[in-house]
């Protein structure tokens, strides 16, 4: 028993027409023919599911071979010398691989020309873009880098001109298809158009081949570049470098080269757009006489960080301009360094002796300010939780 379509594609009768779109879309990648040249059984295959799809996509020609069957459909096709693509009388649709073959390259990133088929001037399809993902350390971010990227991708041909053809000679319209792509046939009330075997729908022919690029235009090549990260980038940002991905086939522009850029944390600096913070503990006594601290900058330099008389833990001293670089701007950010005011543990007898005389001289509300503040609403609050509590008991 001949092959339904719904074989050739991988989806039951019943799938919509998302899912056999997405069923398409993974089989004409597979097959398509730039992805396996000189291979015939992927041609093959890759008409097969051209045909399938071509049907099976437009509702009305899916109403009438679900009708007649599989069979008695391509049999009324074939004997009028089409391949199963069919149109009223009349009504001229064109290619119906247009969209299809767009969106197809648009998700390997490739971006066919219009219609699927080559541009007026016989160049093909546009290549892949490239992805590297560069990891930086904070330093190396804050100072910029220059990356060498290696490649191992399809390179334009030399020996061709990536033109495809022996000495670089243009492609020539397909005498087959007079450079339409398709073939069309009447059958009766029908008009019957089919993909062009001999140009593969493309509407141009090679007539002699590259030996080289056996006819792709291009090769497969190592390569290195070097691509330049301004100081102060971003996690996330992604660069792009034009023209610097896969070479198209037969004379398509390049694709693209996109660097991500991931930055791994840092063991001290916490990032926060180009400002930068940290977390210093400092003795209680330094806390509450004040002083000075060491602190290091993300340049390499140390800076002397005046810690005022009073401070409290969690404050946030902020050193100007002493944060991150700024992309394409000569002001940085600034620097916080976030107070922890460590109390003091393992005290001796003689220390604890002390600081209970230093509490006994202390006026609570002079010398713990905040404190006593606090625990004088807290007393507030209780006596009117315990008046409200003495009501609801009478």
């Amino acid at each position: 028993m001949a092959k339904s379509y719904y074989d050739t594609l991988g989806v039951s009768r019943t799938a919509s027409q998302e899912e056999l779109k997405k069923a398409y879309r993974k089989l004409a990648m597979q097959y398509h023919p730039d992805r396996n040249a000189g291979n015939k059984q992927a041609e093959q295959k890759f008409k097969e599911i051209n045909e399938a799809y071509s049907v099976l996509q437009d509702e009305q020609k899916r109403s009438v071979y679900d009708q007649l069957g599989h069979e008695n459909y391509t049999n009324q096709a074939q004997s009028g010398g089409g391949g199963g693509f069919y149109q009223s009388s009349g009504f001229d649709q064109g290619s119906p691989f247009g969209d299809i073959f767009e969106n197809i390259f648009d998700f390997m990133g490739s971006g066919a020309t219009s219609g699927g088929r080559r541009s007026p001037d016989g160049s093909g399809a546009r290549g892949a873009d490239l992805r590297y993902d560069a990891n930086l350390t904070l330093e190396e971010a804050f100072k910029g880098k220059k990356i060498n990227i290696k490649t191992d991708t399809y390179g334009r041909c030399e020996d061709c001109g990536g033109k495809g053809s022996e000495g670089g000679k243009p492609p020539v319209s397909c005498q087959a298809c007079s450079g339409r792509g398709v073939i069309r046939t009447s059958q009766g009330f029908f008009s019957i158009e089919r993909t062009c075997g001999q140009c593969g729908g493309s509407g141009y022919t090679i007539k002699t081949p590259c030996s080289k690029c056996r006819g792709s235009g291009r090769i497969r090549k190592s390569s290195e570049l070097a691509v330049s990260i301004p100081a102060g980038i971003e996690e996330g940002v992604c660069i792009k470098v034009s023209g610097k991905g896969e070479a198209g086939v037969r004379g398509g522009i390049e694709g693209n080269l996109y660097v991500y850029i991931h930055v791994k944390p840092h063991k001290f600096f916490q990032r926060d757009g180009n400002d930068l913070h940290c977390s210093v503990p400092i003795a209680m006594t330094t806390a509450a006489l004040g002083g000075n601290v060491e602190v290091p900058i993300i340049d390499g330099a140390q800076a002397n960080l005046s810690i005022p008389a009073g401070t409290q833990n969690g404050a946030a001293l902020r050193l100007r301009g002493k944060g991150m670089s700024s992309v394409n701007k000569t002001l940085r950010g600034d620097f916080f360094v976030h107070i922890k005011v460590e109390t003091p543990v393992n005290l001796s007898v003689k220390q604890k002796e002390l600081l209970a005389e230093f509490d006994k001289t202390c006026i609570q509300s002079q010398t713990h300010p905040e404190s006593f503040s606090f625990f004088s609403k807290l007393k507030n609050i209780w006596q009117d939780i315990k008046k409200e509590s003495d009501k609801s008991n009478c």
